[in-house]
């Protein structure tokens, strides 16, 4: 995983130094508490993939006027940043990207509202763009992830919730957003149909893949790797894929035990430690992996729609970086 990640950020060096200079020049507040709370966030790290995803898309589409392509690609960072910090006010987070969440440091309105303006900064981006279908494409990821965001609040800590409750959770706050920021990529380049739509199939199976690695990493990382508290999803109430399929499978005993925990809002290292056991016992560990690695298997199918080229290898690169991830 780490030499995987090392050929990526090689590779992509010029592309990275690219989107953090868009990042400052396209911010644009009126209003320097805006930039303050939306820098906290923006500027505190992250992978920058969903705009390296739509850089790399375009390119791969033969893309040749890159001198705005980095302003379009942030808009798929502001999306992802607006998203970020509106949910830690709803889940309460503590931590994001290694540091105290940003309505910790100011206050839950200030964050949301600056939230609400990355979203509008996205909307005004996509204009500039001049392509109704860019506008169409962003306009679309905003409901879907509100509309996510909602489905999982509803959730909140139910022991029933279903894998294909699930699933659409995660596809509406995850994956419609990687998938955007490709067939953006193919759009901006006036790419053939059957070049959008495999570019928007490559981004989705990458989203959901990228979205059970995270959720895997809940349980499988410590809190300085991950950024955020370990077990913080379900201490939030989020039941992810390990804990579904665990749940269906446990024994009755285990069962409630389990439902104890997730409904007590809170528990210690050790029990902590007892719900690793069963998930590894039942096997939520490995079918999520195995999930994982069919969504991966989908994206990599869906590059077979390209001649070979360095941006295509780049793109199953990272396919492979993301399963590595949860492996």
């Amino acid at each position: 995983m780490i030499d995987l990640k090392r050929k990526i950020l090689k590779a992509v060096q010029d592309d990275l130094a690219a989107i953090e200079q868009a990042l400052v020049d396209n911010l644009n507040p009126h209003f320097e508490l805006v930039r303050q709370v939306a820098g906290h966030l923006l500027f505190a790290g992250g992978k920058r993939l969903r705009p390296l995803l739509m850089l790399r898309a375009s390119r791969l589409c033969g893309y040749k006027a890159r001198g705005r392509t980095a302003d379009y690609a942030v808009i798929f960072e502001y999306l992802h940043a607006a998203t970020l910090l509106h949910d830690d006010v709803v889940d309460g987070g503590e931590l994001r990207r290694g540091q105290t969440a940003a309505h910790h440091v100011w206050d839950p309105p200030t964050a949301v509202l600056t939230g609400d303006y990355l979203l509008a900064r996205s909307l005004s981006l996509a204009a500039k763009t001049g392509l109704p279908e860019v506008i169409s494409v962003i306009a679309d990821i905003t409901e879907q992830m509100s509309q996510g965001e909602i489905r999982q609040l509803a959730h909140k800590g139910d022991v029933h919730l279903t894998e294909t409750a699930y699933l659409e959770v995660i596809r509406c706050k995850t994956a419609v957003l990687f998938q955007g920021a490709c067939r953006v990529g193919a759009l901006i380049a006036d790419a053939q149909q059957r070049h959008v739509q495999a570019l928007g199939d490559y981004g989705f199976h990458l989203g959901m893949a990228f979205q059970m690695a995270d959720d895997l990493l809940d349980y499988i990382q410590d809190t300085a790797a991950l950024g955020k508290r370990a077990g913080a999803d379900l201490r939030e109430g989020k039941l992810t894929l390990p804990v579904i399929y665990t749940l269906e499978r446990a024994s009755e005993a285990d069962k409630q035990w389990m439902k104890g925990l997730i409904q007590g809002g809170n528990f210690t290292p050790s029990e902590f430690g007892g719900l690793l056991d069963l998930l590894a016992r039942y096997g939520g560990i490995e079918y999520t992996r195995d999930r994982a690695a069919a969504y991966i298997q989908r994206a990599k199918k869906s590059l077979e729609a390209f001649d070979p080229s360095d941006d295509r290898d780049l793109l199953q690169d990272i396919v492979d970086y993301a399963w590595s991830r949860a492996s």
